[in-house]
C-alpha cells in the first residue's frame, strides 16, 4: 500500500498546460477551508482542518482528458510528466502545511483505488 487516508479527502489532481506553483499554493488553501463536512445540524459547515481530517492525493492526468472529437481522448493539455510531478507534490505539501495530514499515491504508475463516499459529495475545482 502506498497511501491512505481516514475520514477526509480524496483528492484527484491534474496538472494543465500553463499552471504554476502560486495556483497549486491556492488550490491547497481553499481545499484546506473548504466547508464540505456536516456540523451538528447536518449542515456543510465543517472544513477537513475543522474536523480532523486527512487527504488523500492521487495525481490523475486522465481529467485532461479531450473527448471532444473522435472516440479516442486527446491528453494534449497535460502538463507534462515533469511539470505535472512537480505541482503534484507542491500542492500535497501544501496541503499538509495547511494543516492536513496528507499521503500520496505514486506519481506516474497505475494503481488500484478504494473509495467510501460518504456523502457523496465531489466536487470539481479549478484554479
Amino acid at each position: 500500500m502506498i497511501g491512505q487516508t481516514g475520514p477526509g479527502l480524496m483528492i484527484l489532481v491534474c496538472a494543465m498546460q500553463g499552471d504554476e506553483e502560486h495556483m497549486a499554493d491556492q488550490l491547497a488553501a481553499k481545499v484546506s477551508k473548504l466547508r464540505i463536512f456536516k456540523d451538528e445540524a447536518g449542515k456543510m459547515n465543517r472544513s477537513v482542518v475543522d474536523t480532523q481530517g486527512s487527504a488523500l492525493v492521487i495525481s490523475q492526468f486522465t481529467l485532461a482528458a479531450d473527448t471532444t472529437r473522435g472516440n479516442r481522448p486527446g491528453f494534449s493539455e497535460a502538463a507534462p510528466p515533469e511539470v505535472g510531478k512537480h505541482l503534484y507534490e507542491v500542492f500535497a505539501q501544501r496541503l499538509r502545511d495547511h494543516g492536513v495530514p496528507t499521503e500520496t499515491g505514486q506519481f506516474g504508475t497505475d494503481m488500484a483505488v478504494e473509495l467510501v463516499n460518504d456523502g457523496p459529495v465531489t466536487i470539481w475545482m479549478e484554479s
